[in-house]
């Protein structure tokens, strides 16, 4: 078996883009001169998986590496055609070329004569998008001579919990999907000769906007292939009514010019608030929601992380796991709110500190405002069902908990500035436009998330506490935009 050394002019990563949009691939190749946006969320999600799949390698333990990094595309094919004639049994990340494409086959797996592809990813089951990825690496495999007997998706089996050392053998799940992936090869020729002369052709192709922008991954080119969208367009409707890609191939673009009677009750209210800049204000439901409230009333917030590895016991694989909490508490209304916070110390288990200081801080009396109440309140349906000791003070103020999300999703109060949503990130700047998260270093909970992360690596005392603090600031905003979005609806039901 000989490797096929040419130029790597296509990989398995482009293949893949090429399959979802021509464009996208040409764009790769040729980049626009056009400002796109860092997307750092990436490079995380990236480290993530490659931890995900050197954890995964201990299903077939024993194996040698070809590095990706210290050596060259040649150098990757010439070890790993090393390898297989010294009769190696298993090889992490063996690299092949055929016909110019380069790929990286994260476990191969010596079967007799022939060779087993096992593919890793986070995901907890079988894509489309895994089964392309596949044919692709059976395709180069099989051009270099090689007998494929089995294809494998390893993938998370999200029913494990963790307890003591991680058992792989349970937190992974592998799935044979040979029969898919062999449907698959029967097109790869035609797919890949059509992607080459994508790459070949010397003009942008001309391919329009479309649901494969997002599907199955969110493009990188967004930004520049969507800047002839403007403001206020169908592409700002909320929710499942109008298929907004229908309306688009009719020429509809702007909100001005869609038929109103093609969309369902929400989408043509937000059409029509944002076209004459009107709000939606019902003050007898504000008041009913409001008669729902009691005090002492507790503002809370709860940052959580998941993981596709369980980081502590009795946890599973993404499961959210709560760190920190912010509550805002009154004793009565327009009282300036009384502050608690808490944010876990790195690398500890942080739930029965969290919920113990949560407990103290909560009268049992209060009424408990969230915003979504779903998350939080199964965030504590866990932490009562692990603590069976505190499960009653939970239950206590599990049963107080309200929604300040009510009549928001209710459209009770509908400001066209919130766009159709009712999101707390849109709802803030439209109720207390004074009150905002910009400026802040960590501003959405996904930041936040990594920022756990990050903290828990961080040796830098300084550096440690500078991002702690930067926790504690977004946290702290998160319930205290609930206390004065509250306060504005408490001004609106004193309407007639």
């Amino acid at each position: 078996m000989a490797l096929n050394q040419g130029g790597s002019g296509l990989s398995k990563s482009l293949i893949l883009k090429g399959l979802q949009c021509h464009k996208a691939l040409w764009l790769s190749k040729h980049p626009p001169d056009f400002p796109l946006p860092e997307k750092p969320e990436l490079q995380a999600r990236f480290q993530l998986g490659t931890e995900v799949g050197i954890l995964a390698q201990q299903l077939f333990p024993g194996g040698t590496e070809v590095p990706y990094e210290g050596l060259s595309f040649p150098e990757q094919l010439t070890r790993t055609q090393q390898l297989i004639d010294s009769g190696a049994q298993v090889i992490y990340e063996a690299s092949f070329s055929f016909s110019a494409i380069f790929v990286k086959v994260d476990i191969l797996v010596r079967d007799g004569d022939a060779w087993q592809i096992h593919e890793v990813k986070m995901g907890t089951g079988v894509k489309d998008v895994n089964l392309d990825d596949v044919a692709v690496q059976h395709y180069v495999l099989s051009g270099c001579g090689l007998t494929i007997s089995k294809c494998c998706l390893v993938h998370i089996d999200n029913s494990y919990v963790r307890q003591g050392a991680i058992e792989v053998d349970k937190l992974f799940a592998s799935e044979d999907i040979s029969l898919q992936v062999l449907a698959r090869l029967q097109g790869m020729p035609a797919t890949v000769e059509e992607l080459r002369a994508t790459l070949r052709g010397g003009a942008e192709p001309p391919i329009d906007i479309g649901p494969y922008c997002t599907d199955p991954y969110e493009c990188d080119f967004i930004p520049y292939c969507w800047q002839h969208i403007p403001a206020d367009s169908i592409f700002e409707l909320r929710g499942n009514g109008v298929k907004k890609f229908d309306l688009y191939r009719r020429g509809i673009i702007r909100l001005a010019d869609v038929p109103l009677n093609e969309l369902n009750p929400a989408q043509r209210q937000q059409a029509e608030a944002t076209l004459i800049r009107q709000d939606v204000i019902h003050p007898q439901q504000v008041r009913a929601f409001l008669d729902t409230l009691w005090y002492p009333l507790c503002h809370l917030d709860f940052e959580s992380f998941n993981t596709p590895i369980p980081k502590f016991d009795g946890t599973r694989p993404y499961q959210q796991v709560p760190f920190q909490f912010s509550l805002h508490i009154q004793h009565q209304p327009g009282a300036e709110p009384q502050h608690v916070a808490y944010l876990a110390p790195p690398g500890i288990d942080p739930r029965r500190e969290l919920i113990g200081q949560l407990l103290a801080a909560i009268p049992a009396e209060a009424c408990v405002l969230t915003y979504n109440q779903a998350f939080e309140k199964g965030i504590l349906r866990e932490l009562a069902a692990l603590f069976p000791d505190l499960a009653q003070g939970i239950e206590v103020r599990l049963a107080n908990v309200r929604d300040l999300m009510v009549p928001f999703r209710r459209r009770d109060v509908y400001r066209w500035q919130m766009r159709g949503s009712y999101s707390i990130k849109e709802v803030l700047p439209a109720m207390v436009p004074e009150l905002s998260y910009a400026g802040l270093v960590i501003a959405d909970g996904m930041a936040a998330m990594q920022a756990y992360h990050d903290m828990c690596a961080l040796e830098d005392p300084e550096a440690l506490a500078q991002l702690r603090q930067a926790m504690l600031e977004y946290c702290r905003l998160d319930t205290l935009a609930m206390v004065r979005i509250l306060e504005t609806l408490r001004a609106i039901g004193k309407g007639n």
